[in-house]
């Protein structure tokens, strides 16, 4: 009995379709049941249980290649992709694959102009005249041929997997682990890889770091300033105590602004040509008003002063319009980064929970308001009342 356990214990391992077989695969022992193993070179890729097998032509640019990722599942897509602008995801041409939730194999192509991407079908900055998948034992195999400009020997490239949500959705792959350590350099003569470590992931880090600076500033600072400002000056034993949170709330959101305009300027720098001129140029405006606001301090007439209700009109409207177009810009930031559904849904929250308090505000100082009128238009009726 224990011989028999023995054996089917080591049948197991061994089997391909096992996970232990395929965790310990390398791209040197590994024989293609079609393609007749045309492929000269082959690399084991760092991360994410791939496998890269290619022949290069260095006479005509032609790259054979197969693209394997092992142990995933079926509801998950893959891709491989040559970055010719530089390094990381921005820029580069992907070859992709995935399988919809009718068992049908789809193999296209998809240049990636941004971080929001959806992984859009559409032609490269190379020729493709093949491109193919197979799926089975829980392995996709992209097949393509592409061809590369003259001397372009060396590649930066890139390689991921993600969630298929649909017939015609790709969802955004994970932010951690593997999938930010999944790129490199790759020599197609001499077959040297050369890992590259810390773009992918130092730059996602600068753009949580932006998002969450701009969302806690802008985004909920601001607000907070604002609804203290036009409701809590109403109750008498608030004053001037409203006036300070006023300024301190707004202040801190602009300084941590400022901040997150310096990781945006980083970001921007880095990211190859590729810009994000709305979500830039609202930032912008947004630092350049919160400057301007800082300045009308200095210039606010005392309250007694004739021009004081119009210096109170253009402050009001300046300082809402900032909030408008902050809250607009940050959703613009979610569609760039395309972070897990659960950010947009918990800042949705929010401000949902701050529209709500401001609302209970307007009526209970509303009625605070119409009453202390009151009490001022008939004091007579007030004395009466007393007595």
């Amino acid at each position: 009995m224990k011989r028999i356990f023995l054996i089917a214990l080591f049948t197991l391992l061994l089997s391909p379709s096992s996970s232990f077989a395929q965790t310990t695969q390398t791209c040197t022992n590994y024989r293609f049941t079609t393609h007749n193993n045309k492929y000269g070179a082959c690399v084991d890729l760092q991360a994410l249980n791939s496998f890269l097998h290619w022949s290069y032509d260095e006479a005509t640019g032609s790259v054979d290649l197969a693209y394997r990722h092992v142990g995933m599942k079926p509801t998950r897509w893959v891709a491989w992709a040559i970055n010719p602008t530089g390094k990381g995801m921005v820029g580069s041409q992907s070859l992709v694959a995935y399988r919809n939730p009718n068992g049908i194999l789809k193999a296209y192509t998809s240049p990636v102009m941004g971080y929001g991407t959806n992984l859009q079908e559409g032609n490269l900055s190379f020729q493709v005249p093949k491109i193919s998948a197979d799926f089975s034992n829980n392995e996709m195999t992209i097949f393509a041929t592409i061809v590369l400009p003259k001397n372009m020997t060396t590649v930066s490239h890139v390689w991921q997997e993600g969630p298929v949500r649909g017939d015609n959705h790709l969802g955004m792959h994970p932010l951690g682990g593997d999938n930010v350590k999944s790129m490199g350099t790759l020599d197609l003569l001499s077959g040297k890889v050369t890992t590259t470590k810390g773009g992918t992931s130092g730059t996602l880090h600068f753009k949580q770091v932006h998002g969450i600076i701009n969302a806690v500033s802008w985004g909920f600072l601001m607000p907070v300033g604002a609804i203290t400002a036009r409701y809590m000056k109403v109750f008498q034993s608030a004053d001037p105590a409203w006036f300070y949170a006023h300024i301190i709330c707004q202040s801190s959101a602009y300084l941590l602004g400022i901040a997150g305009a310096g990781t945006g300027i980083y970001l921007g720098n880095k990211s190859h040509g590729i810009q994000h001129s709305t979500h830039r140029t609202i930032g912008i405006l947004l630092l350049v008003l919160g400057f301007i606001q800082v300045l009308a301090l200095k210039l606010r007439p005392k309250k007694e002063h004739k021009y004081r209700i119009w210096w109170n009109f253009y402050h009001h409207s300046v300082g809402y319009a900032i909030i408008i177009l902050s809250i607009f810009n940050i959703f613009e930031g979610f569609n760039i980064l395309n972070p897990l559904k659960i950010w947009r849904l918990v800042y949705a929250c929010i401000l949902v929970a701050l529209g709500a308090i401001a609302a209970i505000l307007e009526v209970v100082t509303r009625v605070m308001v119409i009453r202390q009128r009151r009490k001022i238009e008939n004091p007579e009726t007030n004395v009466r009342a007393a007595a």
